[in-house]
């Protein structure tokens, strides 16, 4: 096999996005089966094919080794395991879709403002409440590593199905690790990132596996689409 499965998000402003970008470089990316098509190309590149996925599920298969490249969030290889970013090389940051997966604290915590005030707060919260300190999150896996490298270990995560913003609020959590960019939903929710609190910085990226079975036509292909993506 000497071709290549290049993953791209297949909805919403990511797709458009990423289509963007490519095309600006004059890579055209078409999908000739419309919106409900899986299946796409990029003209002039006849050994390259497009499938068009979800970003979590990119992220996914560039893992497994599935696909050979792919565009999605630095976030989600970080989330889906935690040998995520091991097995695959970020190749370029797109300048699209920021985003950064932060620790934020009611407002009214005001002695919280950094990871090691958390810590204190965290190992005193049983005995002054009798239970653990919950984190609502859907970032379970980043949630675990960064915490636990800031020697955080007496707390529960609460898996959030919703809008994680509102855990604290509602009573279901009291704190949050969750995605902003402009944070103004969290300071909506009267919630605010601790100083040290940004766990992962993230944005849109170009990504290759290195878990797939690569030939050397492939290479020599793939590093002559990353060339051509070069500003």
């Amino acid at each position: 096999m000497t071709g290549l499965t290049l993953a791209v998000p297949s909805k919403g402003r990511l797709e458009q996005l990423t289509r963007d970008f490519f095309a600006e470089r004059g890579l055209e990316i078409t999908r000739p089966g419309g919106a409900r098509s899986y299946l796409g190309a990029i003209e002039g590149m006849p050994d390259v094919t497009v499938r068009f996925f979800p970003a979590s599920e990119i992220a996914r298969e560039l893992i497994r080794g599935t696909i050979h490249l792919g565009v999605t969030g630095r976030d989600l290889i970080h989330e889906t395991v935690e040998h995520g970013p091991a097995s695959v090389d970020f190749a370029r940051p797109l300048g699209f879709g920021e985003a950064d997966v932060v620790v934020a604290v009611p407002e009214a915590w005001i002695d919280v403002t950094h990871m090691h005030d958390l810590a204190d707060v965290a190992s005193d919260f049983r005995s002054r409440h009798g239970r653990w300190m919950r984190i609502a999150t859907k970032y379970i896996t980043i949630t675990r590593q960064h915490f636990a490298r800031a020697g955080i270990a007496e707390y529960r995560i609460v898996e959030s199905l919703g809008a994680t913003e509102a855990a604290p609020a509602s009573g279901a959590a009291d704190i949050i690790v969750d995605i902003t960019t402009t944070g103004s939903t969290l300071t909506a929710n009267q919630l605010r990132v601790l100083e040290d609190g940004v766990l992962l910085a993230s944005q849109a990226n170009l990504i290759v596996s290195k878990t797939v079975a690569w030939s050397a036509d492939q290479r020599a292909l793939c590093d002559t689409l990353l060339s051509r993506l070069r500003d």
